[in-house]
């Protein structure tokens, strides 16, 4: 189980100016950083707390947004939309019937007129259906039109990895198949605090997002959260924990994990820098090149199968930048390559003791 130490300790709050454009087919007309003057007070509130408070303030602060998908009417299994029917009225939050592909559908459509459609898919493993919609309309929407049309207007969540007891069907980690495609962007929060404003910057962004929300955390991680409307910036990642012998790059509720198994290396006198990539597409290439450029080593964990995940796109990535500073060969520590199991979670997910082996072999490389 995951401590709830980290997001005390690196879950800061983070207000800066995006420092990049977009790429990959994506409008760069808006990628800097909005945010609230004066953030005010803030309050300890688990995660899903946090996702319900963004999406409080997406539909108060635009009466052009709309949150819909199955059960979100009396607040989703998860609660996260917990009140919206109730202020915003059945109108703009309402429930759809059980098909994917006709909420993803729907929702390209409601932005192609100018709206802000943000579409729940209950659990990421159910995402598939809606595979085509995402792929091949939301994403190249802006593109096949000449960027006279876009669905800009659109972001997809849905609650992914591993839970406890979900099994092969409420489990899975698929990030990886949408990092391969041009024109969506693939955001993936670690805490309470980054969660509502990667969020709020997700919905606000001009291109179609998919945003994964680590479902393991929405009521084990707890942290103080600013009440009030702010942004963090997409496609910037952060360092987490400053190092000196070996990087570690990771998302999610794996993020907590990672830590764990830094402090444990920390005794044997393995100084770890962690990463929080943030935003998978566009990912920030040059906090990691630079970090990799300083320790010569680097480990990417995931929960996602290790054959094809974008761990793989990371580590090929930064061998073609880096060949010259790294002093061992790029580590994974991922899922495996099997359906996700029930009772035999444990030993599927990398877990403490897994990195903490993969740290040691790749500094003693």
């Amino acid at each position: 189980m995951a401590s709830s130490s980290i997001f005390r300790r690196i879950g800061g709050l983070v207000v800066l100016s995006s420092r990049r454009a977009c790429s990959r087919g994506l409008s760069t007309g808006s990628e800097e950083l909005i945010s609230s003057r004066g953030i005010g007070t803030a309050k300890p509130i688990n995660l899903f707390s946090a996702i319900n408070q963004a999406l409080h303030i997406a539909l108060e602060s635009d009466p052009r947004s709309y949150v819909f998908g199955e059960d979100v009417g009396f607040g989703g299994v998860f609660r996260c939309t917990t009140g919206l029917a109730d202020r915003f009225g059945k109108q703009r939050v309402f429930n759809t019937p059980l098909c994917e592909q006709g909420i993803v559908g729907f929702a390209i459509g409601l932005a192609a007129m100018g709206n802000r459609a943000i579409a729940e898919i209950q659990f990421a493993d159910y995402i598939f259906p809606a595979f085509d919609q995402i792929v091949n309309e939301a994403s190249k929407f802006r593109y096949r039109s000449g960027n006279q049309f876009n669905c800009g207007g659109l972001t997809i969540r849905a609650p992914y990895g591993a839970v406890g007891h979900g099994g092969h069907y409420h489990s899975q980690s698929p990030e990886a198949f949408f990092c391969h495609v041009p024109g969506i962007k693939v955001v993936i929060p670690r805490s309470p605090q980054q969660a509502k404003g990667l969020l709020l910057s997700s919905i606000r962004d001009p291109n179609p997002v998919v945003f994964f929300e680590p479902k393991l955390l929405y009521r084990l991680a707890v942290e103080e959260v600013p009440e009030k409307d702010y942004m963090v910036p997409l496609s910037e990642a952060e360092v987490i924990r400053e190092g000196s012998d070996i990087t570690l790059v990771g998302w999610g509720a794996q993020l907590s994990i990672m830590e764990q198994a830094c402090i444990e290396a920390e005794k044997d006198g393995i100084s770890c820098e962690l990463i929080d990539l943030k935003t998978l597409i566009p990912w920030d290439k040059e906090t990691v090149e630079a970090s990799v450029n300083k320790t010569g080593r680097l480990l990417v964990s995931h929960e996602a199968p290790v054959t094809g995940g974008f761990g793989a796109e990371i580590s090929a990535s930064i061998v073609e930048r880096c060949f010259l500073r790294l002093e061992a060969p790029v580590s994974r520590v991922c899922g495996l390559d099997t359906p996700f199991p029930l009772v035999f979670e444990p030993f599927y997910l990398p877990s403490k003791i897994k990195i903490l082996d993969a740290i040691k072999s790749t500094v003693n490389y």
